[in-house]
């Protein structure tokens, strides 16, 4: 047995001319910067290693000199292969320039490729990327004229279009763990994820090509426990003992207890927001939470979900989820993004996108960066400048409902706020809803046609997604939307009924979202005048989301009218109550189960039109006991004891 500890320029130099590289990381957790330094120092003193391929998944670096952005150097690289390039704009300048060939796919199926490659396939099928900019007929994911090599391919199976990803052949994993022992068996104790880095060690090394980590320590040979080893040792050929400036656990923290995830750390150890834009964008997708559903957030604005759930007391019933492994807790954000503080699980990023592309996720909240007439999205590529897919694709095509954040306008937007009501102080310099956004990375069209639930939060108004594009329905107090909001869009969006966004969003307090979201009021929306022998329902602001809603319903009605032991008139108030079309058949057979059992007349009444248009369609033969007004209501109910 050898000992495998090698210095970082010995480890360095097994990198030859050619090479493929793939490597670990997201964001600034777990890339191996001793080992990109490394090679980036031989490269600058000797001129090589030279026409490098770089592969890799999620974006590695802080937007300026650290992780991959080390490999920014022409002639280092021929070819790049990744998912998210936002992070590291010294690459993606070479890239956008042509002077590198470049692809952008998603991050998901990178990182589900690894397993493919390691296992000796020739690449992955996925419905993921279809009808985006990774689709074959709109560029297959190319990010310049050079790049002509069909890495993505359109294929019919079953009847079904699927994309077929290509193998690549990696010849050098470059990974990080915490502790090596002499023999390369690495454990991961001290990191906040574990990525890919086994997947990646398993592809190189059956691949015929070398595998290098870098660590914080080194350890005895055989004296990890087996247990806590990551990366067995059988898969690495050099270990690096890392600098520490090399060896952050993210980019913004040296190290945290808590994102090791083998303590919990105290409340409130993340902060809350300031009342800004942001937090007002936060506020309005909490609303959207599914209770004792699972969440994925996404890096920029729908990281302050996350705080404005801790804030609101919401993190114990529901589960948020980031797309590196994270599962449960409260994810961290910024160059932090990706860890997470009293995290239930963290699993491998490749598992972490199985779970999301077969369904699991009940809501993703993501960024908006452009969004057109038919409710496509970018956030991907801007002129010169390219961000990257990300996991973004994967995450906003599976989701069961997705919700996209972000400002109105972007580029020096200021609000101000005065009594709940919203102003605009500076309007932003770049229009976001426009006539055609540059690059798809989401389809509105596709997401329509499957009748995939989709809402655009801004700060001063909310659209959602129809068959026929975006519809404006909801807008801040304060704002005009003939001033604010429709000379501001390059194509006007269909307005119907708009209603004011809760003015709970607006003021520096708590919300109390707790009680809507978990129904805690509905004890006192429901009461019985046992001399009248009227019922009174109030369905005021509620969101009926799911069974469990309805049941709640059901059990609170039965509990006040069963010791009655007479039927009685019932009043329903429905103003601004949505309840989701997925339940809308269990919620007019638990309504008719009631009825025979407990009503004697019922009368129901909204301020919306719509509301009234769908209550008739639920409840055809109480069409004309729908009304407009609870006085309208009431009197009905008055006219048919009066006629007795």
């Amino acid at each position: 047995m050898r000992n495998k500890i090698v210095s970082a320029q010995d480890a360095a130099a097994l990198v030859k001319d050619g090479d493929v590289i793939t490597t670990s990381g997201f964001v600034g957790i777990g890339v191996p910067d001793e080992l990109l330094s490394a090679i980036e120092r031989r490269f600058l003193d000797s001129g090589a290693p030279r026409d490098l391929t770089l592969f890799f998944a999620a974006g590695q670096g802080d937007g300026k000199e650290r992780g991959l952005n080390r490999l920014g150097h022409e002639g280092l690289l021929r070819r790049v292969i990744g998912g998210h390039w936002g992070l590291i704009p010294k690459v993606a300048a070479l890239a956008v320039a042509g002077k590198i060939e470049g692809w952008n796919l998603p991050q998901g199926c990178i990182s589900q490729l690894y397993r493919d490659i390691a296992a000796g396939k020739p690449g992955m099928l996925s419905k993921v990327g279809l009808e985006t900019f990774v689709d074959p007929r709109k560029g297959g994911g190319a990010i310049n004229d050079i790049s002509t090599e069909p890495l993505v391919e359109l294929m019919e199976i079953a009847g079904e279009e699927v994309l077929f990803y290509k193998a690549q052949r990696p010849t050098v994993a470059l990974l990080r763990g915490t502790t090596a022992d002499e023999a390369g068996n690495v454990t991961m104790e001290r990191e906040a994820l574990t990525i890919d880095n086994l997947a990646q060690a398993m592809a190189v090394r059956n691949t015929g090509g070398a595998v290098i980590v870098q660590v914080e320590r080194i350890a005895r040979a055989k004296s990890l426990p087996a247990r806590e080893v990551q990366i067995p040792g059988i898969l690495v050929d050099a270990v690096v003992v890392a600098r520490p400036e090399n060896h952050m656990q993210t980019y913004r923290t040296a190290f945290s207890h808590g994102f090791t995830n083998r303590i919990r750390s105290p409340e409130g150890e993340i902060g809350t927001m300031p009342l800004d834009a942001r937090k007002i964008i936060a506020r309005r997708c909490a609303f959207e939470l599914p209770v004792n559903g699972v969440v994925n957030l996404g890096i920029g604005m729908p990281e302050g979900v996350a705080a404005v759930a801790a804030e609101e007391g919401l993190l114990d019933h529901l589960t948020l989820t980031a797309e590196p492994g994270v599962i449960g807790g409260q994810p961290a954000s910024g160059l932090d993004f990706g860890a997470a503080v009293n995290t239930d699980a963290v699993i491998p990023q490749n598992n972490q996108f199985d779970f999301y592309d077969g369904g699991g996720l009940d809501m993703a909240c993501l960024g908006l960066a452009q969004v057109d007439r038919q409710g496509n999205v970018n956030v991907s590529r801007f002129g010169p400048r390219l961000a990257g897919a990300g996991g973004f694709i994967n995450i906003s095509q599976n989701a069961r409902a997705v919700v996209f954040a972000g400002t109105f306008t972007a580029s020096g937007l200021e609000i101000g706020l005065e009594e709940g009501r919203l102003a605009i102080v500076k309007e932003g310099a770049h229009a976001k809803f426009i006539d055609r956004v540059e690059q798809v990375t989401f389809s509105g069209n596709r997401a329509a046609r499957l009748g995939q639930p989709v809402l655009y939060v801004t700060e001063r108004c909310v659209f959602q997604l129809t068959p026929d594009g975006l519809s404006l329905v909801e807008i801040a107090p304060g704002i005009d939307p003939d001033k604010d909001i429709l000379p501001l869009m390059q194509s006007r969006p269909h307005v119907g009924e708009v209603v004011h966004m809760d003015g709970r969003i607006f003021r520096d307090a708590e919300m109390d979202l707790k009680v809507d979201l978990l129904h805690l009021d509905l004890p006192v929306r429901v009461a019985l005048d046992a001399n009248l022998g009227r019922l009174f329902l109030n369905f005021e602001k509620m969101r009926i989301r799911n069974d469990s809603d309805v049941a709640m319903v059901q059990r609170a009605v039965e509990a006040v009218c069963a010791p009655h032991g007479r039927k009685v008139d019932v009043v329903v108030n429905y103003d601004d109550c949505r309840i989701d079309d997925d339940v809308m058949s269990a919620w007019a057979n638990m309504v008719s189960d009631l009825e025979r059992r407990f009503y004697r007349n019922i009368s129901r009444y909204a301020g919306s039109a719509f509301m009234r248009m769908k209550l008739s369609e639920v409840f055809p033969e109480h069409r004309t006991h729908i009304f407009e007004s609870q006085r309208q209501a009431s009197k009905y109910l008055e006219n048919k004891g009066t006629s007795k």
